[in-house]
């Protein structure tokens, strides 16, 4: 049996497909580099990475967090995955560049070839349909239905163009994250909605006999699980090689993110009904049972080799907070080591380029790093961070060549999901203890039990590992829209080109 949700990670906005006996989940990634994360499966409670759709969407400014522009909470968002004649089809639309992306692949590791389609659609959903014709739903609210052309370049001239769905104002969100499918010969349309009675998340279905009818339907799945009235809705459903059906949605947990929750379901007279609650536990035989599972998150101990282009390609948890600077960072040129070189100057961490990440994962996890701080310039911070809007560190740094291990924290400005944390204002310095010597092992921890959102650190001095300032707040909002990253750092303050090295890392998730 597993355990519900299925992840307690930041997997949010899923989209889930079955090729075979193989399990595909798309999620969205937002600003982090490379992008449009696709994970398998054989039992649909067991994931790894399978792979990521892209290493860079359009290598822009704001991507690439140049003069003070960012592409937080934009980026790739809510994609929709299919299978069709053999090719895989990713489509999304990112919010900074306002275009809509296609991907398509002969195989989920692709290559993957990049083309858009002409106009913007909020999350859009994908459909095939039997007699060839291929549409699009999408928006906010007032959903739409276009039917798009045979190369899938644009709308089609003449091609059907509807409202299939339209909420009644006042309403909270609407009707959006489409997923569109065509069962026996019915269409489904599933969006993420908010009861107004609930305040709450919940899931929608309208149906329809053809694309020109009338889709009828409504809320189909409310619940909470009991914590914290956060619903659980928005994402895809898949069936069994045996028939069976299942939803993965998502769950908002706070400063982890939002996490994937299964759901089983069925058809009833044409309609989907789920089940009642969801399930705590939950067992779903596997299509290959002896499988071993890549982690999803996991240590490091940088030793690459780089592949036949001269590319080193880093373990697939590993994930860059925007486009990288690839003259700036190494990990073959002292082989156990992540080397580190600033190569502008960052107001704070939110702007420092080659950040490197990985999720943080619940009920609670730590990572521990030693960082080799010989070659820092006076200005500079590096260290381990929980990467969010209201984010916090620990760092070297150094001050007219003395070397300090400081606490440096943002804390919310309000407590609206709205608020903007994204500025050149630097954060706040809570700690300091001066460090005689280059290097330090430095522990980040993290608690998420029951939304407690804490981050706490700590150093080696000696055996004995000492706390340094007080745990630190972290909150979930739209401005960084995305759960907590445990992040690698650098950036320079006064002046660029110093150096931090990075060796040893171990991550582990903590009951």
């Amino acid at each position: 049996m597993s355990k519900n949700p299925i992840i307690w990670g930041d997997y949010p906005d899923l989209d889930v497909i079955r090729v075979g006996d193989t399990y595909y989940m798309v999620s969205t990634t937002m600003h982090m580099m490379p992008g449009c994360v696709i994970l398998r499966s054989y039992d649909l409670l067991h994931w790894e990475t399978a792979t990521h759709v892209f290493d860079v969407l359009e290598n822009t400014p704001a991507q690439r967090l140049e003069n003070g522009q960012q592409i937080y909470g934009q980026g790739m968002w809510a994609a929709s995955l299919r299978h069709h004649n053999g090719k895989f089809y990713v489509v999304f639309a990112a919010n900074d560049t306002r275009k809509t992306y296609l991907y398509s692949a002969e195989e989920i590791n692709g290559p993957w070839t990049k083309q858009y389609i002409e106009g913007f659609y909020h999350d859009c959903s994908l459909l095939f349909d039997d007699d060839g014709r291929v549409y699009l739903i999408y928006g906010n609210a007032e959903i739409m239905l276009t039917e798009l052309k045979d190369d899938l370049s644009g709308p089609k001239p003449g091609g059907l163009e509807r409202v299939i769905v339209r909420d009644t104002p006042p309403y909270d969100l609407g009707y959006e994250g489409a997923h569109f499918y065509k069962i026996r010969g019915k269409y489904y349309a599933f969006f993420i909605h908010i009861s107004p009675a609930y305040g709450r998340r919940t899931q929608a279905c309208y149906v329809s006999d053809s694309l020109e009818g009338e889709f009828s339907g409504g809320e189909v799945f409310n619940d909470d699980r009991g914590y914290f009235n956060s619903g659980v809705a928005q994402g895809g459903i898949v069936d069994t090689p045996e028939g069976l059906w299942y939803a993965l949605l998502f769950q908002d947990h706070g400063a982890v993110g939002r996490v994937p929750v299964i759901v089983p379901l069925e058809f009833v007279d044409g309609f989907p009904v789920f089940a009642k609650e969801t399930p705590k536990t939950i067992d779903i035989p596997s299509t290959r049972p002896d499988y071993t599972y890549k982690s999803l998150i996991g240590s490091d101990e940088f030793r690459y080799e780089p592949d036949s282009n001269g590319k080193v390609q880093l373990k697939d948890f590993w994930q860059w907070n925007h486009i990288p600077n690839e003259t700036l960072w190494s990990v073959t040129e002292k082989p156990g080591s992540y080397r580190v070189r600033s190569g502008n100057i960052s107001p704070n961490l939110t702007f420092a380029i080659n950040t490197l990440t990985q999720r943080a994962i619940g009920p609670a996890c730590e990572a521990v790093v030693t960082l080799d701080g010989s070659e820092l310039n006076n200005g500079d911070y590096a260290g381990l961070c929980f990467l969010i809007g209201t984010y916090a560190y620990i760092a070297l740094t150094q001050e007219e060549g003395q070397l300090y291990l400081v606490l440096m924290a943002r804390k919310s400005e309000d407590t609206s999901l709205f608020g903007s944390m994204v500025d050149d204002e630097p954060g706040t310095e809570y700690a300091r203890v001066p460090i005689y010597g280059t290097k330090v092992m430095l522990k980040a921890y993290g608690n998420f039990m029951n939304n407690a959102d804490t981050c706490t650190f700590s150093y080696r001095e000696g055996e004995e590992w000492k706390q340094l300032g007080n745990p630190h707040q972290m909150v979930y909002k739209l401005d960084y829209f995305m759960g907590c990253r445990i992040g690698l750092f650098l950036f320079s303050t006064d002046r660029f080109g110093g150096m931090a090295e990075f060796s040893k890392f171990q991550y582990n998730v903590l009951s």
